[in-house]
């Protein structure tokens, strides 16, 4: 018998899989995922509690970079990828 809502479902998790993320390889407790401002986002817990997302597709919930898959880590980066890297780095040392 279940005295709990959802007492016999398991934690689901994610892992951060964004090359250039901080967080990449680590793993959270998924809480929810909900379509918001035109992508999929998973929200967990941070370690003092608050409520925070990811965009799903830097998780390893979100659905396969077609890019990714194509380059089988053969490539570092798409081309604009690195073009928005040269953008940022350009602001920063202005």
């Amino acid at each position: 018998m279940r005295t709990a809502p959802h007492a016999n479902q398991t934690k689901q998790c994610f892992t951060v899989i964004h090359p250039f993320h901080p967080w990449r390889g680590h793993r959270f407790e998924l809480i929810d995922s909900q379509r918001r401002w035109g992508q999929w986002r998973v929200y967990y817990h941070t370690k003092d509690g608050q409520m925070a997302y990811l965009p799903a597709a830097w998780t390893d919930v979100g659905a396969k970079d077609p890019f990714v898959e194509q380059a089988q880590g053969r490539a570092f980066a798409r081309v604009e990828d690195l073009l928005e890297l040269v953008r940022i780095v350009n602001r920063e040392c202005k």
